[in-house]
């Protein structure tokens, strides 16, 4: 099964249920206010959304609905880096290392754990 289109906030909401199986849709909607005001009635509709597109499943207890993703985050995060590689580098990894090198402020730490990945993988 491919792995589903996501938009921004679908993508924020699987974050939650990966570290928080099993969450409500209120539960959902607290942890998403943190750090952006989102309507509880958008996270239902995203919810519902997302369960169409198999990327979760809900369980009901009573009249809850406790929410699960049904992807997993090395899936997606692989299908997004390749998305996001195809539509602003034309598929270049050594083109976003060239931005992220000459446009993004890294630290030298960053820079060394960037120079130990390249020398495990052989690069």
């Amino acid at each position: 099964m491919a792995t589903p289109t996501l938009g921004p906030m679908q993508l924020r909401i699987l974050q939650v249920l990966w570290e928080k199986p099993g969450s409500t849709a209120a539960e959902v909607t607290t942890h998403l206010r943190r750090r952006q005001d989102v309507a509880h009635s958008t996270v239902q509709t995203l919810l519902r959304q997302l369960e169409e597109k198999k990327a979760v499943t809900h369980v009901r207890r009573g009249r809850v609905f406790h929410w699960s993703a049904t992807v997993a985050r090395e899936e997606v995060t692989a299908s997004e880096t390749r998305d996001f590689l195809e539509r602003l580098f034309k598929g270049s990894p050594s083109g976003l290392m060239a931005h992220l090198i000459r446009e993004e402020h890294i630290p030298e730490d960053e820079l060394r754990r960037i120079r130990r990945l390249l020398d495990q993988e052989g690069a």
